[in-house]
């Protein structure tokens, strides 16, 4: 090879290295612009603990192609019951968890004064709602008069239960368990339908709700008229936001696809109608609209808020019924069902 020839080579090589140092200046220098959709945050603050997620589009998740005969018998398999009034009847039909009891103002347990519907309440770890419901004979949680003689149920004190609440996703439906810790039989109470969070393709459940099993916290609210906080940064009547009840979630139990900090189950908002009256949006139930939380007619949530509140509660979400990991053995006789 002649001198020349070298000499062009080793200029083409040279001006070459020149070149590519330039590039890998510049791209440290100014690193290259890339459009990101990015989604407006929101943040709920209650009782001091703040929780921040990107809001996204109400619309219902794909599910897989299934025949309608298919899918009309796995709906059909599907276990539903009522037994909620077998709590509080004060005759048969009734739960073996609960007992009957008549009020005296002097009882041996309590010293010192006359013992108060809360006094019972705290002596057989019974919630007030719970007793107020028995006492009135519907759902009225508030009215908590009583005198002597007055016959109602509480959570019987001799029997170890704990509660499951079950969550199919794919659904938008809960089915709500008692396990009797003793002789690990597990029975249903009833089926809710549920609202859920919106969706949202980048976390694991496809929506904002996350999947997993937690127990439930025992920071609970309960709703009082005029009762302000801040949501979006602005301050609103609570019930606006959570209506009338709240039970957070409370640690993981195993594997989770989210903290539990921030979620929790509660009532359906209460919006303004037409004639500036607050009145509840059930119409979000069967639907994904929620920020992640788990949202019931504000019926459905006084009900489980009143018996649940005062014993060890377990939540697990999953998306399909038939993927859960439910505890105990099913009740050996099949639950007389009761509609309505």
């Amino acid at each position: 090879m002649t001198f020349p020839k070298l000499l062009a080579i080793m200029a083409c090589v040279l001006f070459g290295i020149i070149g590519i140092a330039a590039m890998f200046k510049n791209s440290k220098e100014s690193p290259p612009q890339i459009d990101i959709a990015h989604s407006v945050p929101l943040e709920i603050e209650l009782d001091q603990e703040i929780r921040t997620v990107a809001s996204a589009p109400k619309e219902t998740p794909p599910t897989a192609a299934v025949s309608p005969a298919a899918k009309a018998q796995a709906e059909a398999e599907l276990p539903d019951a009522n037994r909620i009034n077998e709590l509080f009847n004060k005759i048969e039909p009734r739960l073996p968890i609960v007992q009957t009891i008549t009020y005296k103002s002097r009882v041996p347990w309590q010293k010192g004064r006359p013992a108060w519907l809360s006094d019972y309440a705290a002596h057989f770890t019974t919630s007030r709602h719970f007793i107020a419901r028995s006492l009135n004979g519907k759902p009225d949680y508030l009215k908590q008069d009583i005198a002597e003689g007055d016959r109602f149920n509480v959570l019987h004190p001799d029997k170890k239960i704990n509660f499951y609440l079950l969550i199919d996703i794919s659904r938008s439906k809960m089915w709500f368990y008692y396990l009797d810790m003793e002789t690990n039989e597990r029975v249903l109470l009833k089926t809710y339908m549920v609202g859920l969070g919106k969706i949202d393709s980048s976390k694991p459940s496809g929506m904002l709700t996350p999947l997993g099993k937690y127990t439930l916290g025992n920071k609970i609210a309960i709703y009082k008229p005029k009762l302000m906080g801040f949501h979006n940064g602005k301050k609103t009547e609570m019930i606006r936001v959570f209506g009338t009840r709240w039970i957070p979630f409370g640690q993981e139990i195993g594997e989770s696809t989210a903290a539990p900090n921030g979620f929790g189950i509660h009532g359906v908002s209460w919006l303004p109608n037409g004639k500036g009256e607050l009145v509840e949006d059930i119409g979000s139930i069967g639907r994904y609209a929620s920020d992640g939380c788990v949202c019931l007619s504000t019926a459905d949530m006084e009900e489980l808020f009143a018996v649940i509140i005062t014993r060890p509660t377990t939540i697990e979400l999953v998306k399909d019924f038939y993927e859960a990991r439910l505890p105990g053995t099913e009740e050996a006789k099949s639950p007389s069902v009761e509609k309505g």
